[in-house]
């Protein structure tokens, strides 16, 4: 059984809710990285941060990204997967919310990050070609 540990990216970081997106969006430049997970003071999971959403939420937005942080950029309920998760279990948290990347959670921490790169890497033609048409089709 392949699980969610063994096609994830490992060494995913988190953005703390209290930091400004400036400070995030330089992470994501030093780990060439679009999107960030976002923790609470508990280092539990409370959103994520995509570049697309500093760029549309903020910047276009005419706020300044110094002075907007992590935690309020952060909407809804964030969505993830155990690491013993199988890669069927992947699938179907991506397609039944439509999600892009997801963080994978061993013992209540952050250990990794399942992205589409990760998907293409791992699943059988088959299998990715009904996510994609999943993910990407419209309502």
């Amino acid at each position: 059984m392949t699980t969610a540990g063994d096609i994830m990216h490992r060494g995913a970081q988190w953005i703390p809710a209290h930091e400004t997106l400036d400070r995030a969006a330089q992470l994501m430049r030093e780990l060439n990285v679009g999107a960030l997970p976002i923790s609470d003071e508990n280092e539990r999971l409370c959103g994520i941060l995509t570049d697309r959403d500093i760029v549309v939420g903020c910047v276009a937005m005419g706020r300044d990204p110094a002075r907007v942080t992590a935690g309020e950029m952060a909407q809804g309920t964030p969505r993830w997967i155990d690491s013993g998760a199988d890669v069927g279990e992947v699938l179907l948290e991506m397609k039944g919310h439509q999600i892009r990347r997801l963080p994978v959670i061993e013992d209540k921490r952050l250990v990794g990050m399942i992205s589409e790169a990760d998907l293409a890497r791992h699943l059988t033609d088959e299998q990715l070609a009904a996510w994609v048409e999943s993910v990407y089709a419209t309502s």
